[in-house]
């Protein structure tokens, strides 16, 4: 996602937790085409510099998801907020792809990208550059046929529940991957709540399965239209621990320092990390 790319996601339902009751009620004024054009236009839209945000994420999903190692028969996006660009190395290694979000709009917005209606935002760019990247001489279109043919289902989430698809799930469970993209930290009042968010997804996961996670550094708030949302602010060492609690052993864990020029207002994110975990047996 972008540079700041807290999905929006799987949010907090309102309940008893009062922090989590109001970072429900900020997502319900949350404008999906506002947070597409602060993150994914130019500048930070803007993949033709290999220093830029978004080549360093897909470079990062490309070789992690190249070592063949993050592969099976299902995997669960949690939290895919409004975006499709993090599946698009993930798409070739899977055979049924569930997306999630916590908000309708987001979930209505995959949708008109899934069935190609008019309107739908365009992914091309994100497409072609995945596509140069990976070398395999696919082309972009293929590419998108591939990931459309691939997403079974877009369902409801709750990372805050601990059942956060709900009982009778349609997704096939446990996951043999997840991935989640600026999610966790931007649903999170606190650190003790990304704790059991992440808790909570992992009951998704097979032991030995892999979690591809990436997410905001030390970012406390965002904007997506007349929405300004409060995020958690975290940082490399938290996300590190915060993996380990939840019986994960970490593969890899990289950052990105945010550039000058990709600091736009949006919000305050100082960076992003990506991490690649494995579930330990016995969790």
């Amino acid at each position: 996602m972008s540079a700041a790319d807290p999905s929006p996601t799987a949010g907090a339902a309102p309940d008893s937790d009062p922090g989590r009751a109001a970072v429900a009620s900020a997502y319900q004024r949350f404008e999906p085409r506002a947070y597409l054009r602060n993150n994914y236009a130019p500048p930070r839209g803007d993949l033709s510099s290999p220093d830029g945000v978004g080549p360093w994420k897909l470079r990062c999903l490309a070789q992690t998801f190249a070592t063949g190692e993050v592969s099976g028969h299902s995997l669960i996006d949690i939290g895919s907020g409004p975006t499709i660009y993090q599946l698009l190395s993930a798409c070739t290694h899977f055979e049924d792809i569930t997306l999630t979000d916590f908000l309708e709009v987001n979930r209505q917005e995959l949708g008109l990208w899934l069935r190609e209606e008019p309107g739908a935002f365009d992914w091309s760019t994100y497409s072609q550059h995945v596509c140069l990247i990976e070398g395999k001489g696919e082309s972009w279109q293929e590419k998108e046929r591939q990931l459309r043919a691939k997403v079974k289902r877009v369902l409801p989430i709750d990372v805050h529940q601990p059942q956060p698809l709900g009982a009778g799930s349609l997704a096939p469970l446990p996951a043999d991957a997840l991935v989640s993209t600026f999610c966790l930290e931007a649903v999170s009042p606190d650190l003790p709540s990304f704790q059991r968010a992440l808790d909570h997804i992992t009951t998704l996961l097979r032991p030995g399965g892999h979690l591809v996670l990436i997410g905001a550094l030390e970012e406390s708030w965002y904007l997506a239209g007349e929405a300004r949302l409060v995020v958690v602010p975290v940082c490399k060492e938290e996300v590190m621990a915060a993996l380990v609690r939840s019986g994960y052993e970490v593969r890899d864990l990289r950052t990105y320092v945010m550039p000058a020029s990709l600091q736009t207002g949006v919000d305050d994110v100082k960076g992003i990390f990506f991490a690649w975990a494995q579930k330990k047996a016995g969790v």
